[in-house]
């Protein structure tokens, strides 16, 4: 199940994927997919499995299926480090697509932006559009609403009985969305809840506003 949020008179759906799509402007918002660090793991030794590495595809393709969206925005570290053989499949995977991509640059994108080019997207430091401002690491600026990613945001949830549970989330503060990471093995940091702000957290299939 999505939410629905609007900002600034803007209309945004809230996916369970970690994604946000941008109904006016037709476009889907994805954070710190880190392509790459699944093989980076199995070539130092850690024990996790081959199909893996499709998983993030997969769930890109499923999202932009839910969506149909006129563009994607990749709201940085969408490669997690130096070219390996994922980004032969990544390569594969947008020739396969007509939609416009563009990469707001992340810490992680060492890559060239010459490959990305070559390959049809377009590489920003930043975006801005209807008083929104699109970066990868959390901006304050005045007169803008800022969507980032970065800092792969989670909450806390305590129980009665002691127990706790740390889910990904979305986390709206007053002129600010910070995005979750979309890739797996990302990790996350857990963030605190103020008075004003508004936390939707990610459970299995759900998106739900704590």
């Amino acid at each position: 199940m999505t939410q629905t949020i609007q900002i600034q008179d803007q209309n945004f759906v809230l996916h369970p994927s970690g994604t946000l799509f941008w109904k006016e402007q037709a476009t889907l918002l994805i954070s710190d997919v880190h392509l790459g660090k699944i093989s980076h793991f199995r070539k130092f030794g850690a024990a996790v499995p081959q199909s893996a590495i499709y998983k993030n595809f997969e769930l890109m393709d499923s999202t932009i299926a839910f969506f149909a969206p006129r563009a994607v925005c990749f709201l940085g570290d969408l490669f997690h480090s130096s070219l390996n053989k994922e980004w032969d499949l990544f390569e594969k995977w947008i020739n396969k697509s007509e939609l416009k991509f563009i990469l707001v640059r992340g810490n992680h994108d060492i890559i060239s932006p010459l490959r990305y080019q070559r390959i049809g997207i377009e590489v920003v430091s930043e975006l801005a559009s209807e008083n929104f401002l699109l970066t990868h690491h959390p901006e304050h600026r005045e007169g803008y609403f800022n969507f980032s990613g970065h800092i792969h945001p989670a909450i806390k949830l305590n129980g009665k009985g002691k127990q706790s549970l740390r889910l990904p989330c979305f986390f709206k503060s007053q002129n600010q969305l910070i995005l979750p990471a979309f890739g797996k093995f990302t990790g996350s940091h857990t963030l605190k809840k103020k008075e004003n702000d508004e936390v939707y957290a990610i459970a299995d299939d759900d998106v739900i506003k704590i």
